[in-house]
């Protein structure tokens, strides 16, 4: 990971990608996480949203906040996902749950910009999906 940070800071971000993706296939959330956001938005490789929630999704169902945020945008916005605002919601509820204090309410904003979309029945199930999940869930 540190050869990948150091690639990524500098702006390399065709080594950022070489060094992420073998860790990314053994499974490294982090690593998963961070190549998803590289394929969104092309970054050191061509954007691929399919590619970037698949990432995301093999980090989010790892407890992984950053990846639980940005899957829940991909759903939101229908990119590399079909768009589901209940969905959205429940991958940004999570995010909030397990984010760090800093980014919490961050996520809690953009799931209240999905919920405003949302009927109060969609809403219920985003969050009765939200409270069901455990990590290794989808």
């Amino acid at each position: 990971m540190a050869r990948a940070n150091a690639a990524y800071t500098s702006g390399d971000f065709v080594k950022a990608v070489n060094a992420l993706a073998p860790l990314a296939l053994r499974g490294n959330p982090k690593a998963q996480a961070i190549l998803g956001f590289m394929y969104e938005n092309g970054f050191g490789a061509p954007q691929a949203y399919d590619a970037a929630a698949k990432l995301y999704m093999q980090a989010a169902i790892r407890g992984n906040p950053f990846a639980q945020r940005m899957l829940g945008l991909m759903y939101d916005k229908g990119h590399g996902v079909p768009q589901d605002f209940v969905l959205a919601y429940k991958w940004l509820n999570l995010a909030a749950a397990h984010a760090p204090k800093r980014d919490r309410d961050y996520s809690l904003r953009l799931r209240n910009a999905v919920a405003s979309k949302m009927s109060p029945d969609q809403i219920a199930e985003g969050q009765r999906l939200a409270m069901l999940w455990a990590p290794g869930w989808r």
